[in-house]
């Protein structure tokens, strides 16, 4: 059994830290402060955005998975945690001299491309936001501090908590129709079984691919996505967006490396996830 530490035991990394737990590994998740209740493994509370906090962090670790949450959309979280954090943590390390293999959630808002290309872990990624720059700017330093670190790019994640479609949904707000604007999607049960396919991997023995796109085998028009939501709830049908015919249209995300590797998925589709959801409050059925 390993030694793991999950930076970030929120939605997605604490479900990770339990499962792992729970197979005999020996997990120590990191937060910024203390949970509200008792956790079943160890929690060491620092802010990673300051070294003097990490100074007791053991750092004997096999694996180290990195999920962290920005408070906020700001520019100046992401640099926090993504860049001030993430070379907080490596300087810690390397002082340890221990090289551990790091797991680390990114976004697919790194791919700018928005004519609805198809985009893959070989696509070029010059994200224009400030957000999404930092997230690339870690994800290069990871890849040089080590050749055997692996990111995890994550389209939209939607599941219990997550409803931001939902919400629209409900609100009955307008969508852009044509030209159509996609939406790449993966249901949060699949972040978690993705996350732990790749450390068992990895684990294993099996030489991962510096990089991973996660996302569900369909990505489709918002349009289309939204009127099925309508259908399943009852809703009002969307109003179509009126937009310039070159409006932006998202890009389209490719699974098949991870789905070489092995993975399969739980909901392979946004039909498949979404029909689990229950009704909003306040819809017919």
């Amino acid at each position: 059994m390993a030694k793991i530490l999950v930076i970030g035991c929120g939605d997605i990394g604490y479900p990770v830290a339990l499962r792992l737990h729970q197979q005999g590994h020996q997990v120590t998740g990191l937060k910024r402060s203390a949970p509200a209740t008792s956790t079943p493994f160890p929690i060491f509370i620092a802010d990673i955005r300051l070294a003097s906090s990490l100074v007791t962090l053991p750092s004997s670790f096999d694996a180290v998975i990195f999920i962290v949450a920005p408070d906020s959309r700001q520019a100046e979280e992401y640099q926090a945690l993504y860049d001030v954090g993430l070379r907080n943590l490596l300087a810690h390390f390397a002082a340890a001299e221990t090289s551990p293999f790091w797991l680390m959630v990114s976004s697919t808002s790194v791919y700018e491309q928005n004519r609805g290309e198809w985009v893959d872990e070989t696509s070029v990624t010059e994200p224009a936001s400030a957000t999404s720059r930092w997230l690339a700017a870690a994800e290069k330093r990871l890849w040089i501090a080590s050749d055997r670190s692996c990111v995890v790019r994550f389209s939209g994640i939607y599941g219990p908590g997550r409803d931001w479609l939902l919400r629209r949904v409900e609100r009955g707000e307008g969508i852009q129709q044509q030209p159509p604007s996609y939406t790449n999607r993966i249901h949060s049960e699949d972040c978690v079984a993705v996350l732990l396919f790749l450390l068992e991997k990895q684990l294993a023995g099996v030489a991962l691919e510096p990089c991973y796109l996660a996302t569900d085998d369909e990505p489709a028009p918002l349009w289309e996505v939204m009127s099925w939501l309508v259908e399943q709830f009852a809703c009002p049908q969307p109003s179509t967006l009126s937009v310039a015919p070159d409006a932006p249209q998202n890009k389209r995300c490719r699974n098949t490396r991870l789905k070489a590797l092995g993975y399969r998925f739980l909901y392979p589709s946004y039909r498949d996830g979404y029909a689990t959801v229950r009704p909003l409050p306040g819809a017919d059925g």
